[in-house]
């Protein structure tokens, strides 16, 4: 047989490589996980203990990885298992860093020393078991790789197989470590409520930086997503690291550089408050921790993520319909709502060409203002005298289906629910109840709490034809106690509640296959991979002024794919008394998935006609935007114009977005290079309103990647749209 040219083994290596491949040497002890854009390799140290080797670029060849060494002690204080970087290391022996695995057992033995067990390997995904060194306690580390990202989702299951129960006193993920020896930075997102997702970027310096939420929920300061970089990468170049941690309730990730310049990033269950017993034969699962590599910057590491999200993860995968356009009458009516109301709503939003009709809060119970009436999820009489059946069916009569907005996890005192219930809501015994909003929690983490709210939804989805449900959750946890279980047990809590939530949701879609369900908590405190398996899109933010939005939408793209950015088109002044361009407010919306939150009754006839012919638009081009690929040119953090653009799958159309802040000293606005197009293709190039030369002009994708456009922004908030067609 003819061996083959070295250039086509690597051809056929990476066609492979598409597949995925994971690999085991046996004599060398060493895993290779291998896709075509990334690899990631472990090994087996002397001792058995369970090494990181190689995280990075693709490998074609597991025998270049160096099998697992022990190293030596640098001195009485610095011990050789702390440069020896364990996979998932448990507390134990003389190990200081960040570990993956705590526990306390019932006579107060805390040491765990993990080594290799056994391990499986399944298509694409590889089982390590890892036991401590006496006792029965394991912890099976799990690595499934995504072929089409090179993304791998890892996670752990923790059981106790000893005759005795034991605490888990932290449990995470996984841990992800960077080349050694290199000069770090790492980017985050951080924000608060009306100004989430807002990037970061920053050193890393020896020591520990903590990115987490102990609020009970994913939280609008920080988001569990991180990329690392080694200080010189932009959008089109440089190596990154990423990752995201699929998780809804407190979480925690540790970035964190020893003294020996190793930089390593461990996630998972929030260590604070925490403490889960496992009885004997019991187990825990951790969350899903996806880590990722890119070797062409931020805007490659963005689109393996989106990627993942809408193949992977979201419900339906890539099957999902494109977002409808929705319209919600909140802003229109806030709590004042009428039959008579809301049908006169529905008919201006219908001409507009509007999809989906969606009510917000104060339709049920005695919901006149948020003092009163939450949790009592019955249709208001006095709204509603005809019931909602009749609505409905008006909105469907004009061709949009219909939404609703619940807060299922929420109850004010003032209410049914909790004058029957009171002893459903988080609490400790004779403390106070903190109310936010005048509203208190339920403690979803209680299976009949957890029943009750699923029937009361699925009642909901069963009398009426409802297609979506706008799910919300308007505060934090406070005074978390469960005085129905045992001391020991209340901790666990905080990751019950978010299971129960999962399952709530998880039951919804499967006995309502046609249910969408939009994640919102004030705006962007859900925001995370794992409530993405259960909901269609996010609520961004509370915050809908265009040009604040721009900079919250830049940071939402670095993690989450713009087919789950909700994204309003509201009435001016906003939130900073600001006033834009109802097209500049438009554009700003389109760049997701698109709604009109707008009091239509205020609408002149020359703002229907313009939102007429954007929502036309928008439905022309929202399977590129939502489903194809996201290229940041320009950003709001570094310049006075915007510019993103956005590539179809097939790369048939792109669509490029261009904004202006403000123009000062009569300077052109800068040339932006387009990119992710055929240079060796034609295009067809069009302004939808002449605000560029040449209309209607034909261009190489060379040309436009090289010599780029020139839009003709001028003035404050100015905007515009350019599409590009590829002639065949």
């Amino acid at each position: 047989m003819r061996s083959l040219p070295i250039g086509c083994c690597f051809a056929l290596f990476f066609a492979c490589a598409a597949l995925a491949q994971i690999q085991y040497d046996a004599s060398r002890k060493v895993w290779l996980i291998t896709s075509s854009h990334s690899s990631y390799a472990m090994g087996i140290g002397p001792t058995g203990q369970l090494q990181h080797l190689y995280w990075g670029a693709p490998l074609w060849r597991i025998a270049d990885v160096p099998a697992a060494q022990e190293s030596h002690d640098i001195s009485s204080f610095d011990p050789h298992q702390m440069l020896e970087n364990e996979e998932f290391p448990g507390w134990g022996g003389p190990r200081y860093y960040e570990p993956g695995l705590k526990i306390t057992r019932a006579n107060g033995d805390r040491d765990l020393v993990l080594h290799y067990e056994r391990h499986s390997i399944q298509e694409n995904e590889l089982e390590i078991a890892l036991k401590d060194i006496r006792d029965d306690i394991e912890a099976t580390l799990y690595y499934r790789v995504y072929p089409d990202s090179g993304i791998i989702g890892r996670w752990a299951v923790i059981r106790n197989g000893t005759n005795q129960p034991i605490t888990l006193e932290s449990a995470q993920s996984a841990t992800w470590y960077m080349p050694r020896g290199v000069s770090y930075r790492l980017s985050y997102l951080s924000g608060r409520w009306a100004a989430e997702t807002q990037l970061n970027r920053e050193p890393v310096q020896e020591g520990m930086k903590i990115l987490e939420s102990r609020l009970g929920h994913t939280g609008h300061n920080l988001n569990p997503w991180f990329a690392i970089d080694p200080g010189n990468a932009d959008e089109q170049h440089g190596r990154v690291w990423f990752g995201a941690l699929a998780w809804s309730g407190n979480w925690r990730i540790a970035i964190e550089q020893t003294p020996y310049q190793q930089v390593r990033v461990t996630g998972g269950f929030n260590t604070f408050d925490f403490a889960y017993p496992l009885k004997p034969g019991e187990s825990l699962e951790t969350p899903v921790f996806y880590g990722g590599y890119s070797n062409s910057g931020f805007g490659e590491a963005s689109r393996l993520l989106h990627q993942l999200e809408l193949a992977d993860i979201q419900p339906h995968g890539l099957k999902a319909r494109a977002r409808p356009v929705l319209y919600n009458s909140w802003e229109a009516t806030e709590f004042n709502f009428t039959e008579a109301g809301q049908k006169e709503l529905a008919e201006k939003a219908a001409k507009l060409a509007i999809e989906l009709f969606v009510i917000d809060d104060g339709w049920f119970g005695k919901r006149n203002n948020d003092h009163a009436g939450l949790g009592d999820w019955v249709v208001n009489p006095q709204k509603f005298p005809n019931g909602l059946n009749a609505l409905i069916s008006y909105v469907n009569g004009l061709g949009m289906d219909f939404g609703l907005w619940v807060e299922p996890e929420m109850v004010n005192p003032d209410s049914d629910l909790y004058r029957a219930h009171p002893d459903w809501v988080m609490n400790f015994p004779g403390r106070p109840r903190s109310e936010l909003r005048n509203q208190l929690v339920l403690n979803l983490a209680r299976d009949d709490v957890k029943e009750y709210i699923f029937n009361v939804l699925d009642k909901l989805a069963t009398e009426y034809k409802i297609s979506y449900f706008k799910w919300d959750m308007n505060r934090t946890f406070a005074e978390p106690g469960w005085p129905e279980v045992a001391p020991e047990e209340q901790k666990e809590l905080w990751v019950k509640y978010v299971r129960n939530l999962y399952d709530i949701m998880a039951r919804l879609r499967a006995k309502h296959p046609n249910l969408e369900i939009e994640s919102c908590s004030g705006g962007g405190g859900r925001i995370d991979l794992g409530i993405l398996r259960y909901v269609d899109e996010f609520w961004t933010s509370d915050n809908t002024e265009a040009f604040d939005r721009l900079r919250i939408q830049e940071g939402f793209s670095q993690a989450y794919a713009p087919k789950l950015m909700s994204a309003w088109v509201t009435d001016v002044p906003n939130m900073n008394q600001r006033s834009t361009p109802l097209q500049y407010r438009f554009l700003v919306a389109m760049q997701g998935a698109l709604g009109v939150g707008a009091n239509l009754n205020k609408w002149t006839d020359e703002d229907t006609q313009l939102a007429a012919k954007m929502i036309a638009l928008d439905k022309k081009i929202r399977d590129t935007v939502q489903f194809g690929k996201l290229y940041r040119i320009l950003s709001p953090r570094t310049s006075d114009t915007t510019a993103n653009e956005y590539v179809s799958r097939d790369g048939t159309e792109a669509v490029l977005f261009g904004f202006r802040h403000s123009q000062e000293y009569n300077t052109v606005p800068p040339i932006i290079y387009l990119e992710g197009l055929d240079a060796h293709a034609t295009y067809r190039v069009e302004s939808i309103d002449n605000k560029l030369p040449n209309q209607q002009q034909e261009a190489s994708g060379a040309w436009l990647m090289q010599n780029g456009l020139q839009l003709q922004l001028k003035g404050d908030f100015d905007s515009t749209l350019v599409l590009l067609h590829r002639v065949q």
